[in-house]
């Protein structure tokens, strides 16, 4: 699926099961929620954080829900997520070509 066609997807279900997108500012908060709940798998998972024996999120589908909220808010903001991307892409490309290269840490 492209990105292009995930935000169509999107649409699509928002339109025929959502009823409607939830205002803008309601979708940032439900982002902020859900990137908390995949920030907390990755800390236990792959960082320091100790796991609860309540855990039991999945860190695919928690990466899902970020970026479904996202397609979300770019269909209702106007924002061609495909175009964005590559612009964004272009521009790191041209700002930071050689900036790694040299750079012990990495």
């Amino acid at each position: 699926m492209t990105i292009e066609e995930a935000q169509q997807s999107v649409d699509t279900w928002i339109k025929t099961y959502g009823v409607r997108y939830f205002d803008p500012l309601t979708n940032l908060g439900i982002l902020m929620e859900e990137v908390g709940e995949m920030s907390r798998i990755m800390v236990r998972t792959y960082g320091e954080q100790s796991s609860k024996k309540t855990d039991n999120g999945v860190l695919a589908d928690e990466m899902a829900d970020v970026l479904w909220v996202l397609l979300c808010m770019a269909n209702q903001t106007g924002v061609d997520l495909t175009d964005a991307l590559q612009k964004n892409m272009d521009k790191k490309t041209q700002r930071d070509s050689q900036r790694h290269l040299n750079n012990d840490k990495l």
